[in-house]
């Protein structure tokens, strides 16, 4: 491998001046260092090449408060291009620092670059994760934190610790052969086993280390997400109960639960206070909605403790029918804390969304597809694919024309069988419209969507076929802002936000064989006044790659 090219000291600086100076000039900088690497990791006990962070599997966290500046510097030391995403962290004015292959060139073998990015009005719990290739199914994602400054008041008592936990289901298959299937027009089929913190354990089996030690009658902070390819998780806790704080960065009503469902890219925080007889108890986490459960346990410790956790597990929810309703009407009981005190995107609107009148509805189907022999997914008949050119760079230096075309996807899916086209797909959007978001699952499996760069409110999730007069149905005052949603089979989902983040945004599948067989697009979401004030110039020191490699640096924006 070539020699890693190490970073001037200005490099950091003038990006830094010219994208975040001019309104950030006075919150706090957090630099950090990564070094990625292949290692042996064993997940399920099979050792296999893993993708570290500075040694670590999963990586190291990145521990925020709000408004601070990120900084990462990312040296990229596997043998195939890498970029990192930062999901959920909503980068004002900035899609340039994504991470996804339709907004950046990739960090190249033997290279690095450095990512600068500010959680700007946001809290709560995010994860990082490698968006190229078959990357995440080998590792690379970690936990970010934001925490809310120490003047704002948080509706909950400081819990005694946090411990961050990354979950979901996981392969035996390394991330080369997984994709070597799917490039052949296979599926990955159903995924091994699931891990927890990187590990996994059965009943029974000698705890070498567990996963939180705890003191009795002491509460703690556990910030779960679901890092997995595929399945929707089920965890709960032995003998106690979890009481629901945090949601994909909004506070929410405190309900208490005995065991949550997280959907594939989904994070939440739960304080869990540890007052019964101290001993070990498992942490369970189990497959949902798939034939056969997958299940793998870890160990909670008390401190001077003794005795081994029970074998007999808390059961998990139903399945089948049964508990597509279970899982929606705990879907239904999150609720947004809006007596709380925290930083929120857009505060001014945040509290009024359900009186604004909806700009444009734009219904999303996906679907699964066989195109010349090889399995595709797609969203309203168009399956997206990656070019050697960013669209973001392409719609910056006027070359959109050349790289791909606006509108495949339309605003409604199209009725009855048509055939699937190919290519990439970018969606024009108009700054500052208040959008209605229908995402319709006409197949078998739960899905999970993201939209990068934005929170929407989660207004609805129900049974059947979406109508207009579904509408009276949705919660318009105190919906979750957050930026994920699941959609259960034959089952609709509706979102609403206001699109006010100029910038090139993905809309994807968190299932990440999807994803990258074609469920995704761009939104392109421009501000027609071109302005600082609305977006950030390119960065200098920006990758050029493509159509527009040699094209000379502009700052089109004033």
């Amino acid at each position: 491998m070539g020699s890693i090219r190490r970073t001037p000291p200005s490099f950091v600086a003038l990006p830094l001046l010219c994208l975040l100076a001019v309104a950030n000039a006075g919150d706090p900088y957090l630099f950090f260092e990564w070094h990625v690497t292949y290692g042996t990791i064993s997940p399920l006990g099979v050792p296999q090449q893993g993708i570290l962070v500075n040694g670590q599997f999963p990586g190291p966290e990145i521990n925020s408060t709000s408004n601070n500046n990120i900084v990462v510097n990312v040296f990229n030391e596997i043998d195939e291009p890498l970029l990192f995403t930062w999901a959920g962290i909503q980068q004002r004015k900035n899609s340039w620092q994504d991470g996804t292959p339709g907004t950046m060139c990739p960090i190249l073998p033997g290279q690095n670059y450095t990512y600068q990015f500010q959680v700007k009005d946001q809290i709560g719990s995010y994860i990082y994760f490698p968006t190229t290739a078959l990357h995440r199914a080998s590792g690379g994602m970690g936990m970010i934190k934001v925490h809310s400054r120490e003047l704002i008041p948080v509706p909950f008592d400081n819990p005694t610790e946090e411990h961050s936990i990354l979950l979901g289901d996981w392969y035996n298959k390394g991330h080369k052969t997984l994709k070597r299937i799917l490039d052949s027009g296979r599926s990955i089929g159903k995924p091994d086993g699931i891990q927890i913190n990187g590990k996994s354990a059965k009943v029974g089996d000698a705890a070498v280390e567990p996963l939180v030690t705890v003191e009795a009658g002491k509460t703690y902070r556990l910030r779960v997400c679901n890092v997995g390819m595929k399945l929707t998780v089920n965890f709960r806790i032995q003998g106690h109960a979890m009481k629901l704080v945090e949601m994909e960065g909004s506070h929410t009503v405190q309900n208490v639960y005995d065991s949550m469902d997280i959907h594939v890219g989904q994070c939440m925080s739960v304080l869990v206070t540890f007052d019964q007889t101290p001993k070990d108890y498992y942490f369970v986490t189990s497959s949902r909605f798939f034939k056969q459960v997958l299940t793998s346990v870890a160990t909670i410790r008390y401190v001077n403790g003794n005795g081994p956790a029970s074998p007999e597990l808390p059961p998990p929810p139903p399945e089948n029918s049964g508990g597509i309703a279970w899982s929606i009407n705990q879907f239904r009981s999150f609720r947004w804390n809006l007596t709380a005190s925290a930083a929120r995107p857009n505060p001014q609107g945040s509290y009024h969304y359900g009186q604004i009148n909806i700009t444009r509805t734009i219904k999303l189907s996906n679907s699964r597809q066989v195109v010349d022999g090889k399995l595709r997914f797609a969203v309203n008949g168009i399956s997206h694919v990656d070019g050697q050119t960013p669209f973001k760079l392409a719609e910056y230096f006027g070359k959109a024309k050349q790289v791909f075309k606006y509108d495949l996807v339309k605003d409604e899916a199209e009725q009855g069988d048509h055939k699937v086209v190919v290519a990439p797909s970018v969606k024009n959007a108009t700054f500052r419209n208040f959008v209605e978001i229908i995402f319709e699952n006409k197949e078998k499996s739960v899905q999970t969507w993201h939209l990068d760069g934005y929170s929407f409110f989660a207004v609805a999730i129900e049974a059947g076929t979406w109508t207009p007069e579904k509408r009276k149905n949705y919660n318009l005052l105190d919906a979750v802002s957050r930026h994920t949603i699941q959609v259960y089979p034959n089952s609709w989902a509706a979102v609403m936000t206001t699109l006010d983040n100029a910038g090139m945004w993905n809309l994807r599948s968190e299932m990440r064989e999807r994803a990258y067989l074609g469920q995704q697009f761009y939104f392109s979401v421009v501000s027609p006044e071109l302005s600082l004030r609305d977006e950030y110039n390119l960065p200098v020191g920006q990758e050029l790659c493509g159509v527009v490699k040699d094209l000379p640096r502009l700052a089109l924006y004033t």
